[in-house]
């Protein structure tokens, strides 16, 4: 009993002792690690890393956007500058096919006095004009120069060896005679064999494809020329010096790459792309370090912030682990660290107001003490530290009482919470500036941290401004036109006023935009929108809507819709008055539909579609008028709806095989003087299942609108050319087949092929093809209406004008038009029994066309009248009712068989 007593008394003790040592351990190394001076360092060190984490990855995302921002200032100089070039490429290129053609016209000693007589020579100060024979010695410029042989110039030599009329750009020469150096821009000149006869020649000084390089977008160190794609600079500019001759590798096409230039060693980023049509590439650049000379300030800034937070956070740890390990060293350790707070606010671009609080009898806040500021707070207040140091607030920065800032800032001592603010200070040294305010609760104060962000808010109000706003005229764009027109709604349900909103489409403006350029068209809308803005009062809103449509918004009105008729007669007269444009005159009109809130429609969509409807019946009345909205206009619309989907019926049934719903009828065009059938005009019509026979009145304009005229126009070009092999092999005699061609297949770029195809398809020859266009269509673009009209005239398809007399073409323009043929319209020839104004302008219209050596036909001839008086006046054809009304094709040959039978 004793042993077991003695032997297990122990082990109690034992157990009861050895936790001990395993318990306190773990403790003891817990109390060290929470001590202040153990602790708060390892904490502050994540801090620091948190801070400088951040800190790079702001600065890194800083650089990725100045980057992207480079790249994209590159890239938009680019754009402008090949737009540029393109422009004045285009314009030298037009002035040597005017030179090639005055060769052509009046031989090459005479071609330079023709233009100068018409005025079409460019400025002999930028531009120099030459023409050498085949021999390359120069008969001809402008400025003079005299005889000089260039049979040996580079571009002589091309244009002799290559056949195509290709343009040719040479590297800078200097001529005897002329120290300048000059781009030379050639083509090639035949003679009427077709045989070499000369080089037409505009020279230009490298330094004019430079002059648009802007310091102020492009720096002191910026690039931009044009190089050849031989690899040699044609022009190049870096900053102010203009250079050329020497190698350049342009790199890929419109990519934006950071290069090193060989030229002088400046890195940039640099973009290029080729020309139409030149044998040149645009090229621009921008310095890397201009460019990047921001970021590398911002960055900078971020790092001197990281560092002052770094110093700052490291001085309070210093301070409170001082505090913690040696309390009476704790106020040398506060004194220290506040002088470090002192030098870090110092380098901060924010105010600082260390504030104290000054209680009342019980206990709210009444005032605060200025304890300390840094420089910034000198310069933003006006006053020095030492002014401001122990002085009351309201004594010295009494203005915080009044905009609500003193209450904010009791606010924070009360309630211990952060608060942030921006608010507008008009009484500054500097003026009115936007500032940003945070407040941060210390012991027995305040913390106040003032940031300038005026640039900011300007910032803000010019995007706002941009986004709600058309950049041309800088009138209100449709999203803000729909932002007033909502409220001025809602205002009007309250109110019981009403709304008035009118819908304009300039007419005439596409021609002005098509024959001037849209640099006219663009000034021509900010002066009809200006004019259209000062009829208006001071509460209503002209917006631009887009293109050439405006919206007027005329908001509390009282009264009928016929109320707001004469404000908008105001306009109609105030944009049909002329305009110059670039030296010209030019006059357009609009049409204006008008709708009433609330009669019209109770919504914003409802108005605007009304009033659309509404314009576009003023525009069916004839342009140039006011209509207000009815709803039996709605009318109108369903029915052109519905011919328009049963028109793209009959398009998709003449193509997939089935019975096609258009067919072709054949009016016979007839010799006035033999009275022979020598050619027939193809004329469709549409047979429709539901409606019967549909005038081609009604369906071909909504065909031109919708774009169907092209298939339409293909399938009446591909049916009329089989129908004319068709009677040929039939052994009726060959008679040539007359096909319209509308404005949408004239612009089409794939006319040319699509007649040579039909043609091929058919195995009609081209003579046996004739198309009629109209003089309005060719004078919408005059230049490659021509070119078009020659490619064709080339495959041997003759061409003739339609409806002559009733357009606008001028005489010089009309002896280049490569045609065989002048139709006298019918609205000539109707009364020409009657009206000698009809038989004069008859009469005038065959002479022009004999004179021209063309032949001239009139149509609409229905009475023998009519056509004694045109072979009476050696009009040549004639084809109308008279002869024979349009055909379908198996009566046409019946007619053409009787026709044939009778002559044999």
């Amino acid at each position: 009993m004793n042993t077991l007593a003695s032997s297990s008394a122990p082990a109690p003790v034992a157990a009861a002792r050895r936790p001990v040592p395993r318990r306190g351990a773990p403790a003891r190394w817990l109390a060290l690690a929470l001590e202040t001076h153990i602790s708060l360092p390892l904490f502050a060190l994540f801090l620091l890393g948190a801070i400088w984490f951040g800190t790079l990855h702001v600065i890194e995302s800083e650089r990725r956007a100045a980057t992207a921002a480079a790249r994209d200032a590159a890239r938009e100089l680019l754009d402008t500058y090949e737009a540029q070039m393109a422009r004045s490429l285009s314009n030298i290129d037009q002035t040597l096919r005017v030179l090639k053609y005055a060769v052509e016209q009046n031989g090459a000693e005479g071609a330079l006095p023709a233009l100068a007589a018409k005025g079409l020579l460019p400025p002999g100060l930028v531009f120099q004009v030459e023409i050498t024979d085949g021999r390359g010695r120069v008969v001809a410029s402008n400025p003079a120069t005299g005889p000089r042989d260039l049979s040996g110039a580079s571009y002589v030599e091309f244009h002799r060896h290559a056949r195509q009329d290709l343009p040719y750009v040479s590297q800078a020469i200097v001529h005897a005679g002329n120290a300048e150096p000059h781009l030379h821009f050639t083509r090639r000149i035949d003679d009427v064999a077709g045989r070499f006869a000369g080089v037409a020649v505009v020279a230009v000084d490298p330094a004019y494809f430079t002059s648009s390089y802007e310091r102020s977008r492009q720096g002191e160190r910026g690039l931009l020329g044009l190089v050849g794609v031989d690899g040699v600079a044609r022009a190049l500019r870096v900053g102010e010096q203009v250079s050329w001759g020497q190698p350049y590798l342009p790199g890929a096409t419109d990519v934006v790459e950071l290069r090193t230039c060989r030229i002088d060693g400046e890195t940039r980023y640099t973009s290029s792309r080729p020309l139409a049509g030149f044998p040149l590439v645009a090229v621009a650049g921008l310095s890397e370090a201009e460019q990047m000379a921001g970021f590398r300030q911002q960055r900078r800034a971020w790092l001197l912030g990281a560092s002052a937070g770094s110093a700052l956070l490291v001085a309070v740890v210093i301070l409170v682990s001082a505090w913690s390990w040696q309390l009476a060293k704790a106020r040398r350790r506060e004194r220290q660290a506040q002088e470090t707070y002192a030098a870090a606010s110092e380098a901060s671009p924010d105010a600082f107001f260390v504030l104290r609080t000054i209680a009342g009898q019980h206990g709210q806040v009444v005032d605060f003490t200025i304890v300390t500021t840094n420089s910034r707070a000198e310069q933003l207040t006006g006053l020095r530290k030492e002014q401001l140091a122990g002085q009351p607030m309201s004594r010295m920065l009494p203005a915080a009482f009044s905009v609500g800032i003193f209450a904010d800032l009791a606010a924070v001592v009360q309630d211990g919470a952060a608060r942030e603010a921006e608010w507008l200070a008009r009484s500054l040294p500097q003026g009115e500036r936007w500032l940003h305010r945070q407040a941060v609760a210390v012991e027995g104060g305040v913390v106040v941290i003032v940031r300038d962000i005026t640039e900011r808010k300007l910032a803000e109000r010019r995007i706002h401004h941009l986004a709600h706003h058309d950049d041309l005229t800088g009138l209100p764009n449709r999203s803000l036109l729909r932002e007033r027109l909502g409220q001025a709604i809602l205002d009007a349900q309250r109110s019981g006023a009403a709304v008035g909103l009118a819908f304009i489409d300039l007419d005439g403006f596409k021609l002005v935009n098509d024959a001037l350029g849209h640099n006219a068209g663009d000034e021509l809308l900010k002066v009809v929108g200006a004019r259209m803005a000062r009829c208006l009062l001071g509460g209503d809103t002209l917006a631009r809507f887009g293109g050439d449509e405006f919206v007027i918004l005329l908001p509390a009105l009282q009264g009928e819709p016929a109320s707001i008729a004469p404000l908008l007669e105001r306009v109609r007269l105030a944009v049909t008055e002329p305009v110059l444009v670039e030296g010209q005159e030019v006059r357009v009109s609009c049409s204006i539909g008008a709708t009433f809130y609330p009669s019209d429609g109770v919504d914003a969509n409802a108005l605007m579609m009304h009033a659309d409807v509404a314009m576009y019946r003023a525009k069916e009345l004839g342009n140039d008028n006011v209509q207000f909205y009815a709803s039996e206009m709605n009318a109108s619309i369903d029915e052109k709806l519905v011919l328009l989907e049963g028109l793209r019926a009959a398009v998709d049934s003449c193509g997939d095989g089935g019975a096609c719903q258009f067919e072709l009828l054949y009016q016979p065009k007839v010799d006035l003087r033999s009275n022979r059938l020598f050619g027939v005009e193809a004329l469709i019509r549409w047979r429709h299942p539901e409606q019967g026979l549909v005038s081609p009145d009604r369906f071909i304009g909504l065909a031109e609108e919708s774009g169907l005229i092209v298939p339409i126009g293909e399938w009446v070009l591909r049916t009329a050319c089989a129908q004319g092999v068709a009677w040929r092999a039939a052994g009726l005699p060959p008679l040539c087949m007359s096909v319209n061609v509308s404005a949408r297949q004239f612009e089409d770029t794939r006319l040319v092929g699509r007649i040579a195809d039909a043609l091929r398809s058919s195995g009609l020859p081209p003579d046996g093809l004739e198309l009629e266009v109209t003089e309005s269509l060719i004078m919408r673009d005059l230049g490659r209406s021509v070119g078009k009209m020659r490619e064709l005239k080339a495959m041997g398809v003759s061409l003739s004008i339609d409806d002559f007399g009733t357009g606008y073409s001028s005489l010089s323009a009309l002896k280049t038009f490569p045609i065989s043929r002048l139709k006298i319209d019918k609205s000539f020839v109707a009364d020409l029994a009657d009206s000698a104004g009809d038989q004069a302008i008859a009469l005038a219209v065959i002479s022009l066309g004999h004179k021209l050596n063309l032949r001239v036909i009139a149509e609409g001839v229905e009475t023998a009248q009519q056509r004694d008086f045109l072979r009476a006046n050696d009009c040549d054809e004639m084809q109308g009712y008279l002869f024979s009304r349009p055909l379908p094709a198996p009566e046409l040959a019946r007619l053409l068989a009787d026709s044939h039978g009778n002559r044999a």
